[in-house]
């Protein structure tokens, strides 16, 4: 086994997940502000530090994604945060992408830059604690979109990236978001995202990715948030789970989900759903953002001293998506 396999399977395995602390100042100053508290670096760590020294990081939380403040910052007891990540055996990650912009040749999609300088970047975030990292590629979808300019140019960028992470000793969760924004059905979801993954595969075979030693974190197959169509937790895992046999080699050791949009009852329902079905050689887990930390923030907007009480909200969560990662949560568990 390669040590980036191992890795990899340490993120991944016994129903743990990825907990996406990755938010940009930008959007962290975002949902702050959604619960009327002040964005300043002092709060982004407080709100941080109560999440990762909370008692589920041991069972549930193989890895947590930092940005670039966070992993350089220190805890109020002088560690440092991938330190304090470590002490739970969980590894540290870093988004390693500068972000999304227009796409030169279409300008209503999106490229994701910071190929520039990442091989440096990688380097001193490795010597800050980091085991493995993110880039996300953004796709739309419309009736002419993504083009096949944004499905090759985002694959080829991803795949580049992920050389760069392997040779830096890391393991590259490859990031190919096809968004839930619009009216598509899960149908049209189903054809676009395996039009995406499958091109991701294509370029990533091309630039000699050792695939077992990499992370893939798609979105799940769900009609539009403006679409009229409902369907079933069943019908999403089954498109899913159709997608991921089809379009993703049976050498990636595991799938790391989005939320994307979900609430956070939805993406556990839907992620159990997945695993009580999956059918195929992947663990298939959770890397969630917003459906781990919402309703912990929430709590914690009330009052931001009340650490234990904020880690209890968080550690339900991160249990209910650990039942969810094994096949085995209930809704009758959340109110438990």
């Amino acid at each position: 086994m390669s040590e980036l396999n191992k890795i990899a399977l340490q993120i991944l395995s016994n129903g743990k997940g990825i907990l996406a602390a990755d938010e940009s100042t930008a959007t962290m100053t975002k949902r702050l502000d959604s619960v009327k508290v002040h964005s300043d670096e002092n709060n982004r760590l407080l709100f941080r530090q109560t999440l990762f020294s909370s008692l589920s990081m041991k069972e549930c939380i193989g890895g947590v994604i930092l940005y670039d403040e966070t992993i350089r910052q220190k805890t109020s007891n002088g560690k440092t945060i991938s330190e304090l990540i470590n002490s739970s055996g969980s590894l540290t990650g870093i988004k390693v992408d500068t972000g999304a912009k227009t796409l030169a040749g279409s300008k209503e999609e999106k490229i994701t830059e910071g190929l520039d300088g990442l091989r440096e970047r990688l380097k001193e975030y490795y010597k800050l604690g980091a085991r493995f990292t993110k880039w996300r590629g953004v796709y739309l979808i419309t009736d002419k979109y993504p083009s096949k300019l944004s499905i090759s140019a985002n694959a080829h960028a991803l795949a580049r990236y992920a050389a760069l992470v392997q040779e830096a000793g890391m393991v590259p969760i490859i990031e190919p978001e096809v968004l839930m924004d619009g009216d598509h059905s899960a149908k049209d979801c189903l054809v676009k995202t395996s039009e995406v993954i499958s091109k991701c595969y294509e370029e990533l075979e091309l630039n000699k990715i050792d695939l077992k030693g990499t992370i893939l974190k798609p979105n799940m197959i769900l009609p539009g948030k403006d679409s009229k169509e409902k369907i079933s937790c069943d019908e999403i895992a089954g498109l899913t789970l159709e997608c991921l046999k089809n379009n993703v080699p049976s050498s990636v050791p595991g799938i790391a989900f989005l939320s994307g949009g979900q609430t956070e009852i939805e993406a556990t329902a839907n992620l159990n759903q997945i695993n009580i079905m999956n059918n195929t050689n992947f663990i298939m887990t959770y890397s969630y953002g917003r459906a781990l930390q919402q309703s912990a923030l929430k709590f914690w907007s009330e009052d931001i001293n009340n650490i234990i009480g904020t880690q209890k909200i968080f550690d339900h969560r991160a249990k209910m998506c650990s039942l969810a990662a094994q096949g085995k949560w209930s809704k009758s568990f959340e109110n438990s």
